[in-house]
């Protein structure tokens, strides 16, 4: 089944995520297929995406699709179990809202505990500054906090075509202070 992603002011991307039990059932098996295909879709059709969280496209469970380029894969139940004390400055994405760019601020680095796809724990150590963001943006998702919410002010939400338009300065604003 084809799933589309839910746009900034859909109800379920404020519902909180219920945990995934293992073994999975045949409902959910499908339901992480969908969500690989609905990342695959979106990445085809807009240049972007390495991960999308099941709410995204209305499953209220807490899982993640991710492709970083090799082929896709999924990870269940996550929980931020430690994060560094320095912050990085950047402008986000998101599926559910394509045309905005949010200035948010997030750790630069975490670790995470979280389950395979057949249920076996893993742990990812002190992730770059790349892979923590993206998943902290993901494990938002599955709080039912967008990043929006996470927005550092009022001037920190433009449109992407702006953003295109003017990257020189608004790279600048999050450079100068990722290295102070």
């Amino acid at each position: 089944m084809l799933h589309k992603v839910l746009l900034l002011g859909d109800p379920l991307l404020r519902v909180k995520s219920s945990i995934v039990i293992f073994p999975l059932t045949k409902e959910l098996h499908q339901e992480n297929e969908d969500l690989k295909h609905a990342l695959e879709a979106f990445r085809k059709e807009n240049g972007f995406g390495r991960a999308i969280a099941a709410p995204q496209i209305g499953i209220s469970k807490r899982f993640i699709a991710m492709d970083f380029g090799e082929k896709p894969f999924s990870i269940f139940n996550p929980i931020i179990q430690w994060h560094s004390s320095n912050t990085v400055l950047l402008w986000d994405d998101c599926m559910s809202f394509p045309d905005l760019l949010v200035k948010v601020r997030r750790y630069r680095s975490i670790s995470i505990l979280y389950q395979d796809e057949q249920g076996k724990k893993q742990v990812w150590e002190k992730l770059d500054s790349s892979r923590s963001e993206l998943l902290q943006h993901e494990i938002d998702h599955l709080d039912g906090i967008l990043a929006i919410d996470r927005a550092l002010d009022c001037k920190s939400i433009i449109y992407r075509s702006e953003f295109i338009k003017n990257k020189r300065y608004y790279l600048k604003q999050i450079q100068e202070s990722n290295t102070k």
